[in-house]
């Protein structure tokens, strides 16, 4: 509201000082009145002094509510990113949603701040001119006026014609960004193959692209400037010429025509500004439409109204003829069916693409099924809210990530409130605490983005104590131990077994350890459930396990026995 009040006095401000410059022309020069001068001159200073202070606080106020709505944006986008499903970031960039986040937020606060504001005050502005200058002399008036309307709609032309090109500029320069966020997540891989010319070429070329589109828009823009200019000069030219000879005829004094000509550069000034601004303005736009396409995401898997909250106490998990598919992939999963009773070890195993991580994937709602339900504890897990689900789930999956912060802080991420015995006791449960003690800072030790600090096992191991920290009821291993080397997968091996008493566990398997302890073996054919059991009899009457376990099991298995003899492989 301040921002407002100080707008109406700056521009009445504006108004009052070409009316006081006549003033001090007609009546303090003209009639050689020295005092009347005087005063004249002292009544402007005053008006500049308090039209400097306003324009402080109203530039303050602007920024500091431009920056709120910046604020507030910026933590939109976080909460939404951070809830859609899997499903949006399965497709989505992240370089993309860093340019979206950052650069077209800081233009849409540009747009909600100083650009809308100036919109305001410079029409403000150009309707109270106007009609002071007719009130002084109607036809000079009308004349000094005959401009705008041309004026105004050339810049709404210009912005009609420039918005898509902004749009192509902010989405050239999102694929710019994410080139660059590859390149550096990447930068192992491609010093590895010895592709760096290759990557500085591509990257060249976006860059090539984003350099062609900012150059037409500058082109655009340094075309639609002068014309504006010309068209604003010939008509502040024109007064001049008309109001000069109405001041020799003495039908106009002096001091009306200079304030007649402070008033044309008053009325000019703003739409020049709208000129300049509309071009950013026209980007901020197209910003604003990037950033409320995030927005207005609606994340597929929901939270029911009023979902209550899910306890797991015996962590019996039912599959009902549940299918599933990727977008408008084919069914990746059809008709799978299966009783986890509590305190029992599944494990899944079946070729790359058989749908093995899928069924994991469903267990704690990262995906919902498109035929079928799912039960825990004889409650469709559809029903209940999702932290509740999550919270009771501990999930080691394939990929490791850990974040820029101390080994603590990684460990505790699922549950800050841990101790620091509470935390050792999960490392030691993963055999990650005595590499833990041997780091510079112990468990302290920051870990750098991604963990790049670590080893794949060392990693590997620390995302296993932060599954277990949780204490979940239902326990997920997706491939859990295929960083670490064989001595190490001994020793973590022997840990899961203990940890997984008295939870339900689902295992990706890939040993044969797992599979010998496992009280139901799935295996996956082509996303259906091709034979289940336990090892002995799937020996006997399944010949897709049989395969499985001569040509991929027993390889694991070698090598675990050889970790238990202190014998490297």
């Amino acid at each position: 509201m301040g921002v407002y009040i100080t707008l109406v006095l700056i521009d009445l401000i504006t108004i009052i000082n070409p009316q006081l410059i006549r003033w001090t022309i007609d009546q303090g020069i003209g009639t050689g009145d020295d005092s009347l001068l005087t005063l004249a001159v002292g009544g402007l200073l005053a008006l500049i002094l308090i039209k400097g202070v306003l324009t402080y606080y109203q530039g303050l106020w602007t920024e500091v509510a431009s920056q709120s709505v910046a604020y507030d944006l910026r933590n939109a986008l976080q909460r939404k990113i951070t809830e859609l499903s899997f499903s949006f970031h399965d497709q989505a960039e992240a370089g993309d949603l860093l340019s979206r986040a950052i650069q077209d937020v800081e233009r849409v606060r540009f747009l909600t701040g100083r650009a809308i504001f100036r919109i305001i005050e410079s029409v403000f502005l150009m309707i109270i001119t106007a009609g002071v200058m007719i009130w002084m002399n109607p036809q000079l008036g009308l004349l000094a006026v005959l401009s705008m309307p041309l004026l105004i709609m050339r810049s709404i032309h210009f912005g009609r014609i420039f918005r898509p090109l902004s749009l192509q500029i902010q989405k050239q320069l999102a694929v710019l960004t994410t080139r660059v966020e590859q390149n550096l997540r990447g930068v192992r891989v491609v010093k590895t193959f010895a592709q760096e010319e290759a990557e500085i070429e591509r990257f060249a070329r976006e860059n090539r692209k984003w350099y062609e589109l900012s150059a037409l828009s500058a082109k655009m823009q340094s075309n639609h400037m002068p014309l504006l200019n010309l068209i604003a000069n010939l008509s502040s030219v024109v007064i001049l010429l008309y109001g000069g000879t109405l001041v020799i005829n003495q039908a106009l004094t002096l001091g009306e025509l200079v304030a007649f000509t402070t008033y044309v550069a008053q009325i000019v000034t703003p739409v020049r500004y709208l000129g300049m601004v509309l071009p950013a303005i026209t980007i901020a736009g197209a910003s604003a439409e990037r950033v409320f396409e995030i927005l207005d995401t609606a994340p597929l898997v929901t939270d029911e109204p009023d979902a209550p909250d899910l306890v797991v106490e015996r962590g019996e998990v039912v599959f009902e003829n549940v299918a599933f598919a990727y977008g408008r992939q084919a069914g990746v999963l059809k008709d799978i069916s299966f009783v986890a009773k509590p305190r029992q070890v599944i494990a899944l195993l079946g070729a790359t693409g058989s749908g093995k991580t899928s069924v994991v994937n469903l267990i704690p709602r990262f995906y919902d099924p498109t035929a079928g339900r799912i039960t825990i504890d004889g409650r469709d897990i559809h029903t209940v809210s999702l932290n509740s689900l999550r919270s009771q789930i501990g999930m080691v999956l394939q990929e490791t990530t850990l974040f820029a912060a101390s080994i603590r802080e990684n460990l505790a991420f699922g549950r800050p409130q841990a101790t620091q015995l509470e935390i050792e006791t999960a490392a030691k449960d993963a055999q990650a605490h005595e590499f833990i003690m041997q780091l510079p800072d112990g468990y302290d030790t920051e870990v750098g983005e991604r963990g790049r600090t670590l080893s794949g096992g060392q990693k590997q191991r620390l995302a296993i104590a932060r599954a277990l920290l949780t204490d979940p009821r239902i326990l997920i291993l997706d491939d859990a131990t295929s960083s670490v080397d064989s001595e190490t997968e001994h020793l973590i091996q022997v840990a899961l077994e203990r940890v997984m008493q008295g939870r339900t566990t689902f295992v990706i398997a890939h040993r044969l350890s797992t599979v010998h302890s496992a009280d139901l073996i799935l295996v996956l054919d082509k996303g259906r459930i091709a034979a289940r059991g336990r090892h002995a009899e799937l020996l006997q009457s399944s010949t897709l396990y049989a395969g499985i376990y001569h040509q991929q099991l027993k390889l694991g298995s070698a090598r675990l026995e050889t970790a238990k003899s202190g014998v490297t492989l």
